[in-house]
């Protein structure tokens, strides 16, 4: 059984940078950061920001920096690898090891892929995962890197056709699943419906902004955060043509499941089941 905590998030969370210090600290304080905070063992644990994908990493660094230390938590650590060869300096191979936390920042995930994948650094971190109860959490990019089949690009307008979405092999630390982040916010419902057509073993999850999943034991996810999580189950699928469609064609297909869950809803990945939370008083 796996003993570590995959925390994928789909972008925009709450990093409690409000003008007012009463929002700063009643936002963040209830928000998936804390959340993540929580899952790594509360405010004395050991953070490693691991900002590859970023463009502008030192800007994003602090930025997590910041929003951690309004959590209260001083031990947070920044790091860029900018090649495999840097992946894996002894140095950055020790803060992995002491990490209880490792969070990926947001930016372009290939980048991840490119310059930590089949390194020392990318084992030690599944190791770590499989057997220890570390919490490895990502953002966007850093979420969607998570999977085996690891979304990369394909336009919103160009969706819903064989081919428009582009993938190549992540990290592999969830391979049952398939992530895409953003979901919500700029449409992305079809390129995730093909990746599942494409790969009808796995599970899609869109994840919206400010949105994300705890996924213990690499089975049992519990969605977090202000937003939506849309699952497309492609297990009872009737119709399914990707296989002898020419790329560039439109996709048919026919009883493809779809959950579309909110904070406290769990799903169980191997039995494809889920449970609804009850609905505060105040939502109804």
């Amino acid at each position: 059984m796996i003993k570590g905590t995959l925390i994928p998030i789909g972008g925009n969370e709450d990093k409690g940078f409000h003008k007012a210090d009463r929002f700063r600290l009643d936002y963040i304080s209830q928000g998936i950061l804390f959340r993540v905070v929580e899952e790594s063992g509360g405010k004395n644990s050991k953070i490693l920001v691991i900002t590859t994908a970023s463009g502008v990493p030192e800007v994003v660094g602090k930025n997590y920096v910041d929003a951690f230390y309004l959590l209260g938590c001083q031990n947070v650590n920044t790091l860029f690898i900018s090649s495999k060869e840097e992946a894996d300096f002894k140095e950055n191979l020790e803060l992995l090891k002491n990490a209880d936390c490792i969070l990926f920042s947001g930016g372009n995930q290939s980048k991840i892929t490119t310059r930590i994948k089949n390194t020392q650094f990318h084992k030690i971190l599944l190791d770590r995962y499989q057997n220890e109860k570390i919490v490895v959490a990502g953002t966007s990019a850093g979420a969607m890197c998570m999977s085996m089949e690891m979304i990369t690009g394909g336009s919103s307008k160009e969706s819903f056709i064989k081919a428009a979405t582009k993938i190549r092999e992540g990290m592999s630390l969830i391979p049952e699943i398939i992530i895409d982040t953003h979901f919500i916010q700029r449409g992305r419902f079809g390129r995730l419906s093909e990746a599942v057509a494409r790969y009808y073993d796995r599970i899609g999850f869109g994840l919206a902004e400010d949105t994300g999943l705890v996924i213990k034991n690499g089975n049992d996810c519990e969605i977090i955060g202000s937003g939506m999580v849309i699952i497309f189950d492609p297990g009872k699928l009737t119709h399914n043509n990707y296989d002898i469609l020419k790329d560039g064609t439109p996709l048919t297909m026919i009883h493809l499941i779809t959950h579309v869950l909110s904070a406290g809803d769990t799903f169980d990945i191997e039995d494809r089941s889920v449970k609804v939370t009850t609905v505060p008083e105040h939502m109804l």
